[in-house]
């Protein structure tokens, strides 16, 4: 996947509740093994993994908004670059930061087992109990 510097727009998982609710496609970059235990709940979804973005991307419309998410938020910020590169409307399309890992740490729906995600170490993060009272105006609340 070609990497060219482009204008990427990122939102937090609080920021996508509220594109999902205007009618916002998620797109799910992971790949199927990585989907398997576990899904975004939301009801508009299409899971296009990274290893064939560059074949399936065209089934995106241009004229749809559109998260990009993956796990950690790093195959997704890839793709988001692919398709904002490749002439996609960057206020249309945008990266959700910190991906799954972010979205499950709120609390936000999914289906199947979070528990991976949930004892992992990565529950440190700013968004974990312990540091809610020193980033309160973070995006993570």
């Amino acid at each position: 996947m070609q990497n060219t510097q482009s204008l990427i727009n990122e939102i937090c998982p609080t920021s996508t509740q509220s594109w999902v609710r205007k009618g916002a496609l998620i797109v799910d970059v992971r790949e199927n093994n990585e989907t398997r235990n576990l899904m975004f709940d939301v009801p508009k979804i299409l899971n296009i993994p990274l290893s064939h973005f560059e074949e399936r991307y065209i089934e995106l419309s241009k004229n749809q908004e559109m998260v990009i998410v993956c796990n950690d938020g790093i195959k997704s910020l890839l793709a988001t670059n692919f398709l904002i590169n490749n002439g996609y409307d960057s206020s249309k399309v945008v990266h959700m930061k910190h991906g799954l890992i972010r979205w499950v740490q709120k609390g936000f729906p999914t289906i199947g087992d979070t528990s991976s995600i949930l004892d992992s170490e990565i529950s440190n993060s700013c968004c974990a109990s312990s540091s809610r009272e020193t980033s309160k105006n973070s995006c993570c609340h």
